[in-house]
């Protein structure tokens, strides 16, 4: 009996050897080798990007210098280029869309956050992200067919008679527009704005809430005046967000807006922008300048996209001043 107790405890397999921590040391050093490379990858591409561009706008930044972006003149053929539409088109279309989204944007994430019934919440939350799913060709036939109709023969109107004594709604009505492109554009980034305010607001505590009614505030001041100043970092954050999708759209936008390179005070007239430029003259342009001239409008697209971020990243520092639901990450 001994010696069969004995033989079997001899035969048993070693215990396995705990793991080496030299061989963890090594693994982790590689996963912050290639996390290190992929984060100084990203400031890389963005300097090839650049670089490309600069040297794709050499020719025409060569010929008309800054006075490319001051002066109006679109000219192929005589090879002469001004870009100054071009940004007025995209800086007043991305305006008009953040008019008409935010508020609608900001009222559809309260009301779900705050006011709707569960049994809403979730279904209206699921087509709200199924509209970000939507291709912007898709919203572009959608606006032909059917906004630019509705629009000509019902709200141009409606607007030029209500509001006429404005310049931005006189002249005659074509329906390729500035407004009709600011009104696809809002409705193309109200998912985006909409879903990111809708999250901020979900994370905003409930004692914030629970502390302004227990004061005597009513629902709706209790979102005023505690869940929205706690979320204003985060809120603004979605407006950036929506503004950087509105400043880049180029196919429905070209679809819309009427591609006139012209400047006009009215929001009836047909317009221009950057991204609708480049789409539409691309594939045709022929001569080195006209390349080069487009190539620059590509540059300054990217140019006025960092700086209206810079500027919209510089407000939340000073709004947020580091508090508030999302402030540490925007």
């Amino acid at each position: 009996m001994t010696t069969t107790l004995a033989s079997e405890s001899v035969t048993q397999p070693p215990a396995p050897e705990p793991p080496s921590l030299e061989l963890a040391s090594y693994g982790d050093r590689v996963f912050r080798w290639i996390l290190t490379l992929g984060a100084v990858s990203i400031p890389v591409l963005l300097g090839f990007l650049v670089y490309e561009l600069w040297v794709g706008a050499r020719l025409a930044i060569a010929k008309f210098g800054l006075e490319f972006v001051t002066t109006s003149t679109w000219d192929p053929v005589a090879e002469q280029f001004g870009a100054f539409p071009l940004i007025f088109g995209t800086l007043v279309s991305s305006v008009v869309a953040l008019v008409i989204a935010v508020p609608l944007s900001l009222g559809v994430a309260i009301y779900l956050t705050e006011f709707a019934p569960k049994s809403v919440r979730q279904p209206v939350a699921f087509l709200i992200s199924l509209l970000a799913a939507i291709p912007s060709v898709v919203y572009g036939l959608w606006g032909i067919f059917v906004l630019i109709p509705i629009l000509r023969t019902g709200a141009f109107p409606f607007l030029r008679d209500a509001f006429g004594f404005l310049p931005l709604f006189q002249g005659p009505i074509y329906g390729p527009s500035m407004l009709s492109a600011g009104i696809i554009l809002a409705i193309m980034v109200m998912p985006y704005i909409m879903s990111v305010s809708r999250e901020v607001l979900l994370a905003v505590p409930d004692t914030q809430r629970e502390a302004a009614l227990a004061l005597g505030a009513t629902r709706w001041e209790a979102v005023i005046t505690a869940v929205l100043p706690y979320a204003r970092s985060g809120v603004i954050g979605a407006v950036i967000l929506g503004l950087g999708r509105a400043l880049g759209e180029t196919m429905a936008v070209t679809m819309l807006i009427g591609n006139r390179h012209e400047i006009a005070a009215s929001l009836f007239a047909p317009g221009y922008t950057m991204a609708a430029a480049i789409a539409n003259e691309f594939s045709e342009a022929v001569g080195d300048m006209h390349l080069s001239a487009l190539a620059y409008v590509a540059f300054l697209l990217f140019v006025v996209t960092v700086l209206v971020n810079a500027a919209a990243r510089l407000l939340i520092w000073r709004v947020a001043r580091g508090s508030g639901v999302g402030s540490k990450a925007l």
